[in-house]
């Protein structure tokens, strides 16, 4: 564990340089809201049921939801679609596309608009 074999007889040990690149990082911020969103996937479905119950089983939920914590995790919530979605597109970007050259610039690209959208939504709170 923790070697690899480049050629037969020639091992050598792995480090990690790669973990410094953007793109690891890239890699590492879409698996992990993509994680985190399926985590949220059971909340957002018993938010729903709450609908199929009747009126006051959703008044009851939306009155939950009203709370500046929730409004916070809604914000998170909606951050971490945006990175997922911007993160997925850069990916096929990159492996649909001849855009080798460019994978820095689409990290950054993808990071800037899940930004933008987390920020538009956090101002749309406060509004």
């Amino acid at each position: 564990m923790g070697l690899s074999t480049n050629a037969p007889g020639l091992r050598r040990r792995n480090d990690l340089r790669a973990h410094r690149h953007p793109a690891w990082w890239a890699f590492w911020l879409h698996r992990v809201s993509g994680l985190l969103l399926a985590v949220f996937l059971p909340l957002h479905f018993w938010a729903l049921g709450q609908a199929l119950r009747g009126a006051a089983g959703l008044q009851g939920f939306l009155r939950w939801a009203d709370q500046p914590l929730v409004h916070v995790a809604e914000w998170g919530l909606v951050s971490l679609l945006a990175l997922h979605m911007t993160g997925g597109i850069r990916l096929l970007l990159i492996e649909f596309g001849d855009w080798s050259g460019l994978r820095k610039d689409w990290i950054a690209v993808s990071l800037g608009v899940a930004l933008a959208a987390g920020m538009a939504y956090a101002l749309a709170l406060l509004a």
